[in-house]
């Protein structure tokens, strides 16, 4: 598959339904042509997380939307931070699983998974 000038796959087909992270800039991402520093995605919507803290209910909205997302890609920054135990039992508890990676690579994996019309979520904290 391509990729674009930030190394990011973009389908020749379509593109993926919902939002659209085109590239990086500074020290966030660029979202459907606006800059965020860290973000909440779902398949239908994107907006600014201001305040990224990793627990339960920061990322409520994204964890009730429905139907339920197959798993929370979380973004933890320049670099992969693991998060707590208690926090990735009380998401999988849910039925939702947790993948943590940098940012970075969580917003090259949200455009290949969305590109496959997997219904997941995201939640990026900034560069």
């Amino acid at each position: 598959m391509p990729t674009n000038s930030a190394g990011l796959r973009v389908s020749q087909d379509r593109p993926p339904a919902g939002p659209v992270i085109s590239g990086f800039s500074g020290g966030g991402f660029r979202i459907d042509g606006i800059v965020m520093a860290g973000a909440l995605l779902t398949p239908e919507w994107a907006r600014p997380w201001t305040d990224p803290v990793i627990v339960e209910a920061a990322l409520a909205p994204l964890l009730d939307i429905a139907p339920q997302p197959e798993f929370l890609l979380l973004g933890t920054g320049p670099d992969l931070v693991r998060p707590s135990p208690r926090f990735v039992a009380a998401i999988e508890a849910r039925g939702i699983g947790v993948e943590a990676m940098d940012s970075r690579a969580a917003a090259r994996a949200w455009g290949v998974l969305r590109g496959e019309d997997r219904w997941i979520v995201a939640a990026l904290m900034p560069l």
